[in-house]
């Protein structure tokens, strides 16, 4: 209704379900206190749209709370608007409504995300079969490096970063782009998936917990951009560090294997790198991350964990 009414109307067209999501991203947690507004509220709708490609629904609509520690600023204000303009022009959605509250804590974001998919063919991530083959989109680890050169700017210079790859990394972690154009191939091929958002491991845990199968992750075979191999090469981080940061915002997704060179020719035509890195295999096998070698690595941590440091601050 045009943002002039106290509610939205939203009909989900013939033949089509609503797929609807939330997320919060809040000051000193998901994004630094002195973050360009415009990134903020691309961020605050990307991490939303992620979890709408992963079910192969197509972004719609959106709604958006946000809560201020004082009186509006408006030039921040101005900024923000910007961002959010850009990233639902990127993402094909569009806000329907939302709140704007005062609060004693830092600025937070909250969306809540509508998309549609045919009927009945949602991709879920309790679905995976045996055999499957285990397929990333884009890059990994690229986000969690952004977010430590922002911390530690001297990495730049150890790691022997150029401008462009800092730029990569530190862009990555602060407007990450997850893969609206791969939304027709997940929903082709995919027999399960999920967004990556809070480590690459961690997440495809949760996904084979869900589907009651186990599975490995081909570490060698997880794609890294170039920078992340010049930080890794210079012992900036480890490939762990990579595959348990956390923000990647990429599509995980299990794949029949009489399905997946269609997958990868039609990740290719829509311009989405695809990687095969891994398998789907029996319960019984457990979940694993192995090296070159097959060996499992000893991993700690897994991935993000909302109630534990660290912080973006």
């Amino acid at each position: 209704l045009g943002l002039k009414d106290d509610c939205a109307l939203i009909a989900a067209p013939p033949g089509t379900e609503l797929a609807v999501t939330t997320d919060s991203i809040i000051a000193g947690v998901h994004f630094f206190p002195d973050e360009d507004p415009g990134a903020v509220a691309w961020k605050a709708l990307a991490v939303n749209v992620s979890d709408l490609i992963a079910k192969g629904a197509t972004p719609l609509a959106y709604l958006m709370s946000i809560a201020l520690p004082g009186a509006p600023d408006h030039a921040w204000l101005e900024k923000f608007a910007a961002g959010l303009g850009a990233a639902q022009a990127a993402f094909g959605c569009h806000l329907a409504g939302g709140d704007t509250d005062r609060t004693p804590g830092p600025i937070s974001v909250t969306i809540t995300a509508f998309g549609v998919v045919p009927e009945g063919c949602v991709v879920r991530r309790s679905t995976a079969r045996v055999g499957d083959q285990v397929y990333v989109s884009g890059t990994i680890g690229d986000a969690a490096l952004g977010l430590a050169l922002r911390r530690d700017p001297a990495l730049r210079a150890t790691c022997g970063l150029n401008l462009e790859m800092r730029s990569v990394l530190e862009g990555k972690f602060s407007r990450p782009r997850p893969p609206v154009a791969l939304i027709a191939a997940l929903r082709t091929c995919a027999s399960a998936a999920m967004d990556v958002s809070d480590g690459l491991i961690k997440d495809f845990d949760r996904l084979c917990r869900a589907s009651a199968v186990g599975g490995r992750i081909e570490v060698p075979h997880v794609p890294l951009s170039a920078a992340a191999h010049a930080v890794v090469a210079a012992h900036g981080a480890t490939l762990i560090d990579l595959i348990t940061g956390g923000e990647d915002y990429e599509a995980l997704a299990t794949i029949p294997p009489s399905r997946a060179a269609e997958y990868e020719r039609l990740a290719a035509a829509a311009g989405i790198a695809v990687t095969r890195i891994g398998a789907i295999e029996d319960a019984s096998a457990g979940i694993s991350a192995i090296d070159a070698a097959g060996v499992p690595l000893a991993i700690a941590r897994t991935g993000w964990d909302h109630f534990l440091p660290p912080d973006v601050t």
